[in-house]
């Protein structure tokens, strides 16, 4: 979920300051793309026996241009040239557990005389402490626990490969991690999913969380080194005294490290560096859970349910008469029924099989890209390819600032599960946020459902960033799970677009349709001029590249493998131990906070919801009955509060305005 990196540089090395100083700027800079709510940087000093913790709720970019920052870089490297180590670790955050206005929340983490990183999520961080309740939690941020583990395991006797072994063992989620000590010369970096890469010589130690994020900076700095993975559930341990390194794995440690040295406390000053920036980044839904305190404003939404059931609906599927373009024949059955052509998959799972073998890679190298929201056919997917196609894939996820806690914490269960490297490409989410705040602001002015995707535009860059990833690490092939059971037709329909029958792709778009599209918008900006701000070149260029970017080596799994509901349930509760949102039964657009506002938004004005869309589809492919879908709507198009709660909070929209705003739209149906 973050990014981090280290330098460290032997007593004997001859390079200079100029390129020591541009190795470290360069990693440092490289990983903003994991992470840019806060950042922190770790320098150790054998010649004055010391560690000092530089960090803060800024981007790391930002930080190394601090006054404090700079001189502690000149310092090390001074100290370096006087004929001690450079030693510096990093940490560019993407904000999960702990407010990034805590400075103890930063990273690096001290606690126990070990100063951390951490890139990934540990879910059962709240079991742990009380399953070990002989160490004391201080802190909110999860990596607490891996640090006060692995001191305990060590006080207790084990070597330090084996008291990393064991707490990956007791952990679930991800962790990559490095450590420094102030009672002995080593760094110890250790992962569960494979997201760490180093380089090593008899003079330099390189490490960061991306190969790519290693070959840019060895590239720029003209140095020719190999590049080391360190697979899911191992680690190496960099004896910085005499410059070795010893590799450990779950299945192969030690009694004791190799030459273990230990040297006297060093001592440990944390400084830390506050911004203007005063809101947090991340609020759980979960803290709107006391109903009982905002009964103002749960009194506001509205539930026209009575009037709802009451609608002339589809006598096949389950689709309303205020439906966009819906026509229904003399025995109550929608053109949308009657056009429709069943899904073929079903091309066989073998065909897949056999189009996938020339991208195969037999020496256990990364060789597929699993797009990974974090939603259940995402979750579905990535298994299915790694445990049943037999790849070794890499999941990538686009952070766009929508993605909730929960998704990040079903992320990290499910890849740390697997052990499968998890590539994210973190937005810049104050301004991501800042730009659907704006949108929908305009929106609230001049309110239309056709406008309504422009809210989520910005997370249509998960194609973009997909085929950057795939150029960075020489991926050729990705495989996705988009689900055409999630075709909507509504959300352009009320933009005045026809639906398209034949359409190949739940995202395609004829060009007279797109050419349509850009008038209805051009149209809106007009009547609402608070649309043309800063969100325009973000919104344009995600029309792009959904509807214009080439997609090749791609392909789609449900094409080939049938999609079963029940199969996926049972599948992400019982092997993956996924974690529901805390106001829905159900697991399908959960970890987005935009789905519980703008499904509020056209329930209550036009009576339905994606929930009829997608029970409709299942309806044409036999995959269940209409009364069992009039069934679970009932259920699944009741008000998500808290998530609702959460989004216009955390993008600064006055609930109560925004409610009223809505209710007060003319409904599509009598009340």
């Amino acid at each position: 979920m973050c990014g981090i990196f280290g330098l460290i540089l032997a007593e004997n090395s001859d390079k200079s300051d100029a390129i020591v100083k541009k190795l470290l700027t360069k990693i440092a800079k490289i990983s903003i793309a994991r992470g840019q709510d806060s950042s922190g940087l770790a320098f150790k000093s054998n010649q004055i026996s010391s560690i000092t913790v530089i960090k803060g709720d800024i981007p790391i970019n930002c930080l190394l241009k601090e006054s404090v920052v700079k001189q502690e870089i000149d310092n090390a490297i001074k100290n370096y040239q006087n004929g001690d180590l450079f030693q510096v670790i990093g940490h560019a955050r993407l904000v999960t557990n702990g407010s990034q206005l805590k400075d103890v929340n930063n990273q690096p983490v001290v606690k126990d005389g070990i100063v951390g990183i951490h890139n990934g999520i540990i879910v059962n961080d709240k079991k742990l402490w009380q399953e070990n309740q002989e160490i004391e939690r201080k802190y909110e941020i999860d990596t607490e626990v891996i640090l006060s583990l692995i001191k305990r395991n060590i006080i207790k006797g084990s070597s330090l490969s084996n008291a990393i072994i064991d707490t990956l063992n007791k952990i679930e989620g991800t962790a990559s991690c490095a450590l420094l000590f102030e009672d002995n010369h080593h760094l110890a970096l250790f992962t569960n999913n494979g997201s760490i890469y180093y380089s090593f010589d008899n003079e330099i130690f390189l490490f960061a969380s991306e190969e790519y994020f290693m070959k840019e900076t060895l590239r720029k700095c003209n140095i020719d080194l190999p590049i080391v993975h360190l697979k899911a559930n191992s680690g190496a341990i960099l004896n910085t005294k005499l410059f070795q390194i010893t590799e450990f794995s779950s299945t192969q440690t030690f009694s004791k490290e190799f030459n273990y040295l230990t040297h006297s406390n060093y001592t440990i000053s944390i400084k830390n560096i506050k911004s203007n920036f005063n809101k947090e980044f991340v609020v759980d839904p979960s803290e709107f859970i006391n109903k009982s305190k905002e009964s103002g404003l749960l009194n506001l939404l509205e539930n026209n349910i009575d009037n709802i059931v009451k609608l002339k609906r589809c006598s096949k599927c389950i689709l309303p008469e205020t439906f966009p373009f819906i026509e229904f024949d003399r025995n109550g059955q929608c053109n949308y029924c009657k056009n429709h052509k069943a899904q073929k998959q079903i091309q066989n799972f073998d065909a897949l099989k056999n189009l996938i073998k020339p991208y195969k890679r037999k020496d256990g190298r990364p060789d597929c890209i699993v797009p990974f929201s974090g939603g259940r056919d995402s979750t579905y997917t990535l298994h299915i390819v790694k445990k049943e196609l037999g790849l070794n894939p890499v999941a990538f996820t686009y952070d766009w600032g929508m993605v909730t806690d929960l998704a990040r914490r079903n992320i990290a269960r499910v890849c740390g599960k697997l052990g499968v490297e998890n590539i994210v490409v973190s937005a810049d989410i104050k301004w991501k946020r800042e730009n659907i705040r704006k949108n929908i602001e305009a929106w609230l002015k001049h309110p239309d459902l056709g406008m309504i995707p422009l809210f989520m535009a910005g997370d249509k860059y998960f194609f973009h960033y997909c085929n950057q990833v795939k150029q960075q690490t020489g991926i050729a092939l990705n495989i996705w799970g988009i689900n055409n059971l999630e075709n909507t037709n509504f959300k352009t329909g009320f933009a005045g677009l026809p639906p398209q029958f034949n359409k190949k792709r739940i995202y395609s778009l004829s060009l007279i349709n797109q050419l349509k599209l850009f008038g209805f918008v051009g149209k809106n900006l007009i009547q609402s001029p608070g649309y043309i701000n800063q969100s325009i070149v973000d919104s344009l260029g995600s029309f792009a590249v959904r509807y214009l970017s080439p997609k090749k080596d791609y392909y789609h799994l449900f094409d080939y493998y049938k999609w079963d509901e029940n199969e996926l349930e049972q599948l992400i509760r019982n092997e993956y131990n996924w974690e529901k949102s805390i106001d829905t039964d159900s697991t399908w657009r959960i970890g987005d906070g935009t789905a519980s506002f703008y499904n509020y938004i056209y329930y209550t004005v036009a009576g339905f919801t994606e929930n009829d869309t997608f029970r409709s589809n299942q309806i044409r492919e036999g995959l269940i009955t209409r009364e069992d879908a009039l069934s679970k709507i009932n259920k699944e198009n009741e008000v998500r509060y808290e998530t609702m709660r959460w989004y216009l909070e955390i993008i600064g929209i006055d609930f109560k305005n925004a409610i009223e705003t809505i209710n007060a739209i003319p409904k599509l149906y009598s009340i």
